[in-house]
């Protein structure tokens, strides 16, 4: 079964304002697990423009499915992660100022970094995963890293998939075949949605988690959270 873990860090945005603590976000996780999420991903940035330190605090004790953080390892992650000890640390590559994930790792470039960090990560029992393009390589290199899983980085898929959703997968679908080859688990997210998602899972049927924020949250606009949850589980079968 792929698990949906939903990323809330709209939520915090929408929170953050106004000030206050409308929308509470962990209000808001626990209602997304009681509503049937598998999971609960966090992604705080340095200036703290969603999610906040105390945030992750907050939701650790009280979350009773999966625990994802993901951010770039900056030391103050580092620590962040090693003190929470989430189920799942995610490491994207992202510089401070930008507004969202943009890019896999280069993990043969990478690759001594990635290994010293994964190492630390491993160490305390955290399992780990590496944000990655759909390419082979770059999925070779993050096994020599030593991460549990790699995590595809779904925008240009998403992006094509009205044009050409078979050309769209087709790299997807190759980059999974290396990582399940390689004894990887295998991750997926950014910019799935309800129109795109049932036909990746169909052809990678054997993904474990997708991590969805934007579109979903922005779908709960619509359809409230405990229907859109539900149909974003309904895609994953």
């Amino acid at each position: 079964m792929t698990k949906l873990s939903v990323n809330i860090n709209k939520v915090a945005t929408l929170r953050n304002a106004r000030g206050g603590d409308v929308p509470n976000v962990v209000k808001v996780a626990l209602d997304c697990e009681s509503f049937g999420a598998d999971g609960i991903t966090v992604h705080p940035r340095p200036d703290e423009r969603h999610i906040r330190r105390t945030d992750v605090y907050d939701l650790r004790p009280l979350l009773r499915t999966e625990f994802n953080i993901e951010g770039y390892p900056a030391p103050e992650f580092i620590e962040l992660v090693l003190q929470v000890k989430p189920h799942q640390v995610t490491l994207v590559p992202d510089a401070p100022s930008q507004i969202t994930s943009n890019s896999g790792w280069d993990t043969k470039s990478n690759l001594d970094f990635l290994t010293d960090v994964l190492d630390r990560f491993n160490s305390a029992g955290i399992r780990t995963s590496v944000f990655v393009a759909a390419d082979p390589e770059m999925v070779e290199y993050a096994a020599k890293a030593g991460t549990d899983r790699v995590e595809l980085y779904t925008e240009p898929y998403a992006s094509k998939f009205a044009e050409n959703p078979e050309a769209a997968v087709a790299p997807f679908i190759e980059a999974a075949k290396k990582a399940r080859s390689l004894g990887l688990g295998l991750n997926a997210g950014h910019d799935l949605s309800l129109v795109n998602l049932n036909y990746f899972y169909k052809n990678i049927p054997w993904l474990d988690e997708v991590s969805i924020g934007h579109a979903l949250i922005s779908d709960a606009l619509y359809f409230g959270l405990e229907r859109t949850i539900r149909e974003y589980k309904n895609c994953l079968q």
